[in-house]
């Protein structure tokens, strides 16, 4: 069904002949405004310009501070330099491995513009707290939403909490497209009219250019296919949220340290994610008998090779790094069905007390 839905999709883009910019992408756009709960949205070529564009338009600039965390895909980083400021890390919590607010305050500097949390695996970060610390230093918020599509968090969706939000629709995320995308979404209408201009080419119109801008723009076969799917993204979700009980229930008593929830919360698993302190020989083990368990991620940020300049060494970030030894995530998404959720259970239990 959902194939014959976005081939007749792509069809109508192919049949229109207008690719760029279009009704598909006003639409989406539109759409998943409305569903998140904010009132602009724009799209952009991907997750990483997303973030970048998003710090742009809230008034980041070169040399200008941002806090985030190091225990992230390094596209967090990266957008984060792409739009010209230096990260500057914090630690995470140690349950939810999220952004610890309690942080932030020795963090912040007099170069400090903007605070990046990363709604990780799926698990919203404590917003309110983190708010709470940018409101009284009058620091900017840009959420980090490429693995949260739909998480609520006080019973409001992510990325309606802080001055703008960026969302990922990389293939493999709970909302994915066909190819690269990527969303800004704001209230303030002020950013929303300097992210359009930012990303194509700083245009007010055809040809003027207003600000400096670039060339980032969500393409109508995207969309077209984004709108198919937004249609299903709550129940895939919740099927991700049945799977992970699942899990949970199969794997309790394994010696696996399971995933764990704020209160207030609700987590879209993205990534179901584990821990064990024998992550390693766990992971060929599973490999051996033929299940795609996966690290995110294996090396915090502030510890690879491009990234050691940035002045955070071994040992300053703890959570992180005890993180990064033992994390591992175990198969999950929505076609997924409780026979084979059963496979990767019962592979884990060979492994046996070497789990811990």
């Amino acid at each position: 069904m959902l194939r014959s839905e976005i081939d007749a999709a792509v069809q109508q883009v192919l049949a229109g002949g207008w690719y760029i910019l279009g009704k598909q992408v006003s639409a989406f756009e539109e759409e998943f405004a409305s569903y998140v709960g904010a009132t602009h949205a724009v799209g952009v070529a991907s997750g990483t310009d997303a973030l970048s564009l998003a710090l742009k338009a809230v008034g980041i600039r070169s040399g200008d501070e941002v806090i985030t965390v190091s225990h992230t895909a390094v596209a967090t980083v990266a957008g984060i330099e792409q739009a010209g400021a230096v990260p500057v890390f914090v630690d995470v919590e140690p349950h939810s491995l999220t952004l610890n607010p309690e942080l932030l305050e020795a963090a912040i500097s007099a170069r400090t513009r903007a605070i990046v949390p990363v709604h990780l695996y799926g698990h919203p970060a404590d917003m309110e707290a983190i708010m709470k610390v940018a409101g009284k230093h009058d620091v900017a918020v840009v959420e980090d939403c490429a693995q949260a599509h739909g998480a609520l968090y006080s019973g409001k969706r992510v990325g309606t909490f802080g001055n703008a939000a960026a969302f990922s629709f990389y293939p493999t995320k709970n909302l994915g497209a066909a190819g690269d995308g990527g969303m800004v979404i704001t209230s303030t209408p002020e950013v929303a009219q300097k992210l359009k201009q930012l990303r194509q080419y700083g245009w007010e119109k055809r040809y003027i250019s207003r600000v400096r801008g670039g060339n980032s723009r969500l393409d109508e076969l995207q969309a077209a296919v984004l709108r198919v799917k937004l249609k299903h993204l709550d129940q895939w979700n919740e099927q991700r949220r049945d799977l992970a009980q699942f899990y949970s229930k199969h794997l309790a008593g394994s010696g696996l340290v399971l995933p764990d929830r704020n209160t207030g919360v609700r987590h879209v698993f993205h990534l179901y994610v584990v821990r064990s302190d024998e992550r390693e020989a766990l992971l060929r083990h599973l490999q051996e008998h033929g299940i795609g368990a996966q690290v995110h991620y294996p090396e915090p940020v502030h510890l690879q090779p491009a990234y050691r300049d940035l002045g955070f060494g071994p040992g300053t970030l703890p959570e992180t790094e005890i993180a990064a030894k033992s994390v591992l995530s175990l198969p999950i998404y929505p076609e997924m069905g409780e026979a084979e959720a059963n496979l990767v259970i019962q592979a884990v239990k060979k492994f046996g007390g070497k789990c811990s």
